[in-house]
């Protein structure tokens, strides 16, 4: 089993040497040496020091939680999902869910789409009117809503309408920087991220992220970093590595294995945002700061709420914070027991008292690293469009890419 690491970096709440928690996976993983890894680079303007980028998550990263976030360490903190047609038209919903605090210094979201109108308009709304320094592409999500009509992870397959979105984005975006995110295919038997990796440097993205599972396999199972290491060294492109970052040493372990260019962080940090802080550490080349107790945890949280009720409103934003809440209390001796009463909270004083029930000098326990957060489930079968492979969309020629490395 996981075991503490022998780390002792300075804790910088008491001034004194501290252990930080490292399972034995990653135990003899060092910090980064001088000049090992190179800032990210995403366009003139846009130059990440930490090479890391915080995974849009839908539901999760609003605003409020991209200023915790933000509060540990440097990174590019990247909105959830918006829909391109709904922002474009207006809808209120869909509008909130694309605004900025005035101190986030980079604006940076995704954009959904499958149709290239609305994908060039959505973009030039938000670069021309909102400020937006950074737009990245969904290409990746494998819900059946997206799916069963041709988008998220089914989009790459669709090579003729990749590029169309791709280019349409560019012509709304200008000089602004564009990414895309995206799986490795269908299933095992439909890869298309190579050819699609073709295509985005093509069209004149800046930056791949690549989660290294397929659409099938949702969460399931071990992320497979080895076809990482096969898109980056057929690309010329900065590859952002996405799946099984659970420890900030699997980010170093990653980009040491698979020379990518940058990682992205999407379930580990959920009720772990310290987490960015950690990374920002090691690639400075020391050691990891001292994960927090459950006090400095419960204080966390309870900003997080007041932000989410200020963002959001009293109702829908203490909603918001009852998933979160589970996740600063897993795998905390008595966060079991807490979580149905958690997941029912009306305001933040309850909040608050129920997390007064686990101990506040209580440590971040080891088994909390690895353990996996928010979505889980196994396998699917991937819902698409009756004919999706038949259709001339999916005709995939050479695109100058091969799985040989």
């Amino acid at each position: 089993g996981p075991e503490r690491g022998l780390c002792f970096p300075v804790c910088p709440r008491v001034g004194l040497m501290a252990m930080s928690l490292v399972t034995e996976k990653n135990k003899n993983v060092a910090p980064a040496k001088a000049l090992e890894f190179s800032p990210l680079v995403l366009g003139p303007k846009l130059v990440l020091k930490t090479p890391v980028v915080l995974a849009p998550m839908a539901g999760v990263t609003n605003a409020p939680y991209r200023r915790i976030c933000r509060s540990f360490g440097e990174a590019l903190y990247v909105s959830e999902m918006i829909a391109a047609r709904g922002f474009a038209e207006g809808h209120r919903r869909t509008r909130q869910l694309a605004v900025f605090h005035e101190d986030e210094k980079t604006r940076s979201l995704q954009l959904y789409g499958t149709e290239p109108y609305w994908l060039e308009e959505a973009a030039r709304i938000l670069v021309g009117e909102h400020g937006v320094e950074h737009l990245d592409l969904n290409l990746g999500c494998p819900v059946r809503k997206l799916t069963s009509k041709g988008g998220g992870a089914a989009i790459p397959h669709r090579t003729g309408l990749l590029a169309l979105l791709l280019e349409a984005l560019k012509r709304g975006a200008g000089q602004v920087p564009i990414t895309v995110k995206m799986r490795l295919g269908i299933d095992e038997q439909h890869l298309s991220y190579l050819e699609a990796c073709k295509i985005a440097v093509s069209s004149g993205v800046a930056a791949i992220g690549l989660h290294a599972r397929t659409a099938a396999q949702l969460y399931h199972g071990e992320a497979d970093w080895s076809h990482i290491a096969i898109a980056q060294a057929q690309i010329p492109i900065p590859l952002l590595g996405n799946g099984d970052i659970w420890e900030a040493q699997d980010a170093l372990r990653m980009m040491r294995e698979t020379k990518c260019q940058g990682v992205i962080i999407g379930r580990a940090c959920l009720g772990r945002p310290w987490l960015f802080g950690e990374l920002e550490d090691l690639f400075a080349g020391k050691e990891a700061r001292q994960a927090p107790n459950f006090g400095e945890i419960r204080a966390i949280a309870l900003r997080h709420a007041a932000l989410l009720v200020d963002f959001f409103g009293q109702r829908l934003g203490i909603v918001h914070m009852r998933k979160f809440s589970t996740w600063y209390t897993k795998s905390f001796q008595g966060g079991s027991a807490l979580r149905n009463k958690l997941t029912r909270i009306e305001n933040i004083d309850e909040l608050t008292r129920l997390l007064a029930e686990i101990p506040a000098e209580t440590p971040f326990p080891i088994e909390g690293l690895r353990v996996h957060r928010g979505k889980r489930g196994g396998r699917q079968k991937v819902s698409l469009p009756p004919g999706f492979f038949a259709s001339e969309l999916c005709s995939r020629g050479s695109h100058g890419l091969s799985r040989s490395r």
